[in-house]
């Protein structure tokens, strides 16, 4: 038993410490990407669409976004980054400012963020 106590303690330091490493690098940005290029519109709609709904289900954002379809969707310049921005449209929404979410993706289909500013 003590031996199993000790076990599980020890791995609970190295896993922490393996989850929790510094980044490492592969590309001369230091970015890390398995990428094969960028998703079409069609996907990354699909994509953000299940980002919404997830979001909502959450309570994170109002449970009258779930099943709202996307306005529009745009590759946009994010400094040295070109991003997919998803733009969705609820007007059950009273605040006029809080009406259009915008989710963001990489250009291989991540998930990056989502705000009201779509910036």
């Amino acid at each position: 038993m003590k031996n199993l106590i000790t076990t599980l303690f020890l791995s609970l330091f190295i896993t922490t410490y393996a989850v929790a490493s510094g980044g490492h690098s592969h590309s001369p940005d230091g970015g890390h990407s398995h990428s094969h290029g960028s998703i079409s519109n069609k996907e990354v709609i699909n994509k953000a669409t299940g980002k919404v709904n997830q979001l909502a289900s959450a309570g994170i954002i109002d449970i009258s976004w779930k099943n709202v379809k996307a306005h529009n969707a745009v590759k946009k310049q994010f400094r040295d980054d070109l991003e997919w921005v998803i733009a969705f449209k609820n007007g059950k929404i009273d605040d006029p400012k809080k009406q259009t979410l915008y989710l963001f993706f990489s250009l291989d289909g991540h998930y990056i963020a989502a705000n009201y500013s779509g910036k």
